[in-house]
């Protein structure tokens, strides 16, 4: 029976970007020793500010959203104004209104008001 052999194929022919850009930027020279606690702090703070631009992105993403949907109620709101301003307009008319009381009985004077003269020594 035949037994299994391992062939070794040469990597170096068939590198990728990856794995060129490794082998210049010798990242595992750094770990060689272990975890560097020296570049600590720096990590952290370049973690925390990542942190705090996501943050401050997500929350610029919510105005955005929210202005837009307040500027879209305000030119529906803006639209119903209009409409009711104009229909206010319409039913104040002296015709509209002369035709809403003669409903009810009421009519129209044809004599034009008359002034009151009220002398200094009458009241």
């Amino acid at each position: 029976m035949a037994t299994n052999t391992y062939r070794v194929d040469n990597q170096s022919e068939k590198r990728s970007v990856f794995g060129k850009l490794e082998k210049l930027v010798r990242i595992d020279a750094v770990f060689e020793h272990g975890l560097p606690v020296k570049y600590l702090p720096y990590i952290l703070f370049i973690t925390v500010i990542g942190i705090f631009y996501i943050g401050n992105s997500h929350y610029a993403e919510k105005n955005v959203r929210k202005i837009d949907k307040l500027k879209k109620e305000v030119e529906d709101l803006r639209a119903d104004y209009t409409t009711l301003k104009a229909d206010y307009m319409y039913a104040s008319k002296q015709s509209e209104v002369a035709k809403k009381i003669a409903k009810k009985g009421i009519t129209e004077s044809l004599r034009p008001p008359e002034k009151i003269k009220v002398t200094a020594g009458e009241h």
